[in-house]
Parts: structure tokens; C-alpha cells; sequence
């Protein structure tokens, strides 16, 4: 090997059954060597390699297969959020940790208003109605002009603010740090004040990282400062709401509405509350899967995979002690 010639990285591949390929996976295949892996060799497989491409990337294999990880110096998660990545072992390590922040910002943000629109417009009454073969006049509320407030001010809160303001919506953002004249929310307060200022919002989205200052966020308390015409949307993690706390929210009539693509367990359990209450509206963790959204992910790992090939910095490095991409702001 020439001096000036690095090694070819050694790439595992973490996928699992009924998963695509990356459509890009010839062209990773003439950078890296590839080991592919599901959850249960993972450990096996990790031996020697430099690189870990999380394809599967809800599991939370890595935690268990750590001790194989003699070689390991990246790991890319193809997803936004990365709260399973972050246990003890990985967090106290060298290992570069990114994620595939930017891809999923417009699609979700596109989802947000489209709930939105859907509870004030009363579609999924209207469609109850219509199977129920009833006729029956009844007004909508107007959207431009209502309050949001946006859990979450990075990439995914941000698009979504954007989008919101655009049709008129009067956009707060909270996060973990106060602010006034934020360029996509205006103000932003801090998130530990939320049950202070819910209070004001006709609408509120989750799109904060799940990390132990969100966790259980959206409690008790925060839902009984709620209008009782407030909705909830959540496309963060299920885990930022005390979700028997909702429950019973939605069931007194405490707030009128959630819309729920994320709930604590996935998939939602048989028998949940959520299935049958008309005021919640399940989907089934699919906001940011538009068409090509796996393509563009794989696109943005071989971008990454260029640059650590080259030594050149890696886009999308997230602050482990914080959970998220520390570059945007939250």
C-alpha cells in the first residue's frame, strides 16, 4: 500500500429482515469494506471495524453488543432522533456519533400543518359523519391567526415554524435556552416554563429530541394549563408525554384533541385507550417517510462516508451529552 494510501474503512451494516438496501450500496461497497449484520451477530461483527451505518435504525442492538466494538470510531444513525444510541458506554467513548438531521424537516413539518389542519377544519369528524351517512352543517375554526407553540427549535421545529407562520399561524418556540428575535420562531422560552405558557396556544408540537430534560415533559401539570380546545401533535418521541396523564386529559375533556405519530411503546399496544378515543388521531411513526426518504438518507451517509475517507469533517455530529446535532439549537 502506497504511504499516502489509507486502509479502506471496514463498514458494518446493521439492517434486519424486510429492510431495504441502501439503493446507494454499490457505490459504499467501492469505498468500505462491508460487514452486514443483524442485532443479534452485531457483536461479532463489530470486531475490527472502524464504521457503523445504523440502517436499522430503531435498534438498540449496539447497547449489547458494546464489548465488540474494539476498533469502532463512528457511528451514523440513519435517523433523527438517536436516544437509543446514547447509553453509558457509547456517551463516555471517543466514537464520533451522527445522525441524519436535515432530512426529514420538510416532510414532517408538512405533516404538523397537515394535523393541524385536519382538527380545525373537522376532517376526521366530517368522515365519521360520512359513514355514518349524516348530513350535518357545522363551522370550522379558522387557522391563520391561531397560536402555536413549538416544542423543540431545531431543524424539524424550525421547518415546521416556517411552514406554520407562512399560513399565517402566530409561532413560540420552546427550548432549552430563552430568546427573543429567533429568526424562525420569534420568541422562544425556555422549556422548563411550558406549564406557564400553554396556556396561551391553540396548538402544541413536540419536536424535541428525547433526552432526560425532555422525558415526561408534557405532564400533568402542563395538560391542565392547556384550553380545553388545545391539540396536541406529537412527531417527536412518545416518551415526551406522561401518556396516562393524556389519557385522562383527553378523556375529561381537559384538552380536545392529540395527534399522535409516536407513542411511548411501539407499535401501540392492543387495547390502548388511544385506539377507540375520537379525539386521538393515530399514525404510525410516518410523518418524515415521504417517497425517496430512504434514498436521501443513504445518499446523506455516502456524503458523510466521503468525508471520513478523507478526513474531512463529518456533517451531523451529535452532541452526546446534550442527544442531538448541537448545531441547531433546541
Amino acid at each position: 500500500m502506497p504511504l499516502n494510501q489509507k486502509p479502506r474503512p471496514q463498514l458494518v451494516l446493521l439492517t434486519a429482515p424486510g429492510i431495504e438496501d441502501p439503493h446507494n450500496l454499490e457505490a459504499i461497497a467501492q469505498r468500505a469494506d462491508i460487514v452486514r449484520a443483524h442485532a443479534q451477530d452485531l457483536g461479532h461483527a463489530l470486531a475490527g471495524a472502524d464504521a457503523l451505518l445504523m440502517w436499522d435504525f430503531f435498534s438498540s442492538a449496539l447497547a449489547d453488543a458494546w464489548t465488540g466494538a474494539d476498533a469502532l470510531r463512528w457511528v451514523h444513525v440513519a435517523a433523527a432522533g438517536v436516544d437509543a444510541m446514547l447509553f453509558d458506554e457509547l456517551a463516555a467513548s471517543p466514537v464520533t456519533l451522527t445522525n441524519a438531521h436535515g432530512v426529514f424537516d420538510g416532510p414532517i413539518a408538512e405533516f404538523v400543518l397537515a394535523s393541524i389542519m385536519a382538527q380545525d377544519k373537522m376532517l376526521h369528524a366530517n368522515k365519521s359523519l360520512q359513514r355514518a351517512g349524516i348530513w350535518k352543517h357545522r363551522e370550522p375554526t379558522r387557522t391563520a391567526g391561531s397560536r402555536v407553540i413549538v416544542v423543540g427549535t431545531g431543524g424539524i421545529g424550525r421547518a415546521t415554524a416556517r411552514l406554520l407562520r407562512a399560513v399565517g399561524m402566530e409561532v413560540a418556540g420552546a427550548g432549552r435556552t430563552a430568546r427573543e428575535s429567533d429568526p424562525d420562531f420569534g420568541t422562544v422560552f425556555a422549556s422548563s416554563e411550558l406549564a406557564a405558557r400553554v396556556g396561551a396556544a391553540d396548538h402544541v408540537v413536540l419536536a424535541a429530541p428525547l433526552t432526560e430534560a425532555t422525558r415526561g415533559l408534557i405532564n400533568a401539570g402542563v395538560l391542565a394549563a392547556m384550553k380545553n380546545s388545545a391539540h396536541l401533535v406529537n412527531i417527536g418521541r412518545g416518551a415526551l408525554v406522561d401518556e396516562p396523564a393524556l389519557v385522562e386529559a383527553l378523556r375529561t375533556g381537559q384538552i380536545a384533541a392529540a395527534s399522535l405519530d409516536v407513542v411511548a411503546v411501539e407499535p401501540l399496544g392492543e387495547g390502548h385507550p388511544f385506539w377507540t378515543m375520537e379525539n386521538v388521531h393515530i399514525s404510525a411513526h410516518l410523518s418524515g417517510d415521504v417517497d425517496g426518504w430512504r434514498d436521501a438518507l443513504a445518499d446523506q451517509f455516502l456524503a458523510n462516508l466521503d468525508a471520513y475517507i478523507s478526513g474531512d469533517p463529518l456533517a451531523n455530529i451529535v452532541d452526546k451529552d446534550r442527544g442531538y446535532v448541537s448545531s441547531a439549537t433546541v
